[in-house]
């Protein structure tokens, strides 16, 4: 493992210096990947680890994701199959299902789960709270996990790209004495950039946290916010969105991501810099009330029994489609539309 600083606080991390791809299949040379799941991570951890070189089949119900997986190029009864056989074939289960979905089907993976085998997953959630997902594995299979920071959709085109994304991995159960290098392997073959260790518990306060705070759940409330402030005060739909969303992530975000925010203060006009930096700390005191109570909403269990109760609903989907409907059919988002349209091709 590689020191690296982060903030001045060495950390140990995994390069693919130190675990090139080529020990990676040397690793898994007599294994076979079982992705279960073919929806949100599933697709793009397949396809990477495949198109790597690793000998993967996907377990998928048979359906609309059924033919998704047919149309990347899996084949049935070759490398695609019913999720029971795919779990019976495979040496390592990729357990990519959604957290509702992952315990939902636990009663009929578990029996797959032979001596030797390896359980991994994307998402601590399902053992971190197993008492109310159910999910214990038993002892004498490696419990692994490798958390892409970042959509499937986002690890696939950055691997396209020739790129990678960062992750976390973790050692739950080393039942063979591989785990670690188990896990280290898979990270190195869905396209991980580098991989910095953790385990199932912090993977998952973090995750959880970050979806409700400023990967999702706090952005989309600035942005409404700042857009009805504009709006009341008389300026146009095309105006509000561009000075609050499109300037942001089409032109400042990718600025930060390669130089950082201290950059891009330093690089913007004088006035920019100076309201910035007068004000950042205001949204910083009125925020951290709010991510200090998320954060123990998340730790006491709370978030996942919401989590839980609320995607276990045999009405679920239509629920979501409704709140989904409120984000896309507001002014904002049909501006947003609009802007998107318009902006240039090529």
């Amino acid at each position: 493992m590689a020191t690296i600083y982060f903030g001045g606080i060495p950390e140990e991390v995994v390069t693919r210096e130190e675990f090139p791809m080529e020990k990676a299949r040397q690793v898994l040379k007599d294994e076979t990947i079982a992705i279960i799941g073919y929806g949100v991570q599933g697709p793009g951890q397949a396809l990477n680890l495949r198109d790597n070189g690793f000998r993967v089949i996907v377990g998928q119900r048979k359906g609309r994701t059924w033919d998704k997986a047919v149309a990347d190029g899996w084949v049935p009864g070759e490398t695609l199959f019913e999720i029971e056989e795919a779990a019976q074939k495979g040496t390592i289960i990729a357990f990519l299902l959604s957290d509702a979905g992952q315990i939902a089907l636990w009663p009929t993976l578990k029996k797959y789960l032979t001596p030797g085998k390896a359980l991994y997953f994307s998402h601590g959630f399902g053992i971190t709270f197993s008492d109310q997902t159910g999910i214990v594995p038993p002892d004498n299979i490696d419990v692994i996990l490798v958390a892409p920071k970042g959509s499937g959709t986002s690890l696939r085109r950055l691997f396209l790209a020739g790129q990678g994304i960062n992750s976390s991995f973790a050692v739950h159960q080393d039942a063979t004495g591989r785990a670690r290098e188990r896990a280290l392997a898979m990270g190195i073959g869905v396209g991980s950039g580098y991989l910095f260790p953790t385990d199932f518990k912090k993977e998952v306060f973090s995750d959880l946290t970050g979806e409700r705070g400023t990967l999702m759940g706090a952005i989309q409330g600035i942005f409404a916010a700042q857009y009805e402030t504009l709006r009341r005060n008389g300026h146009s739909p095309s105006e509000a969105f561009n000075e609050t969303v499109e300037e942001l992530t089409q032109s400042l975000m990718p600025l930060v991501a390669e130089n950082g925010m201290d950059w891009m203060y330093a690089n913007c006009s004088t006035t920019a810099q100076r309201g910035a930096l007068d004000w950042w700390k205001r949204f910083k005191e009125a925020t951290q009330p709010v991510f200090d109570e998320l954060y123990q909403s998340v730790a006491s269990g709370k978030e996942a029994v919401r989590a839980i109760s609320a995607n276990s609903q045999p009405d679920y989907r239509e629920k979501l489609e409704a709140e989904l409907k409120e984000l896309r059919e507001s002014e904002m988002w049909q501006a947003g539309a609009a802007v998107r349209k318009l902006r240039p091709k090529g």
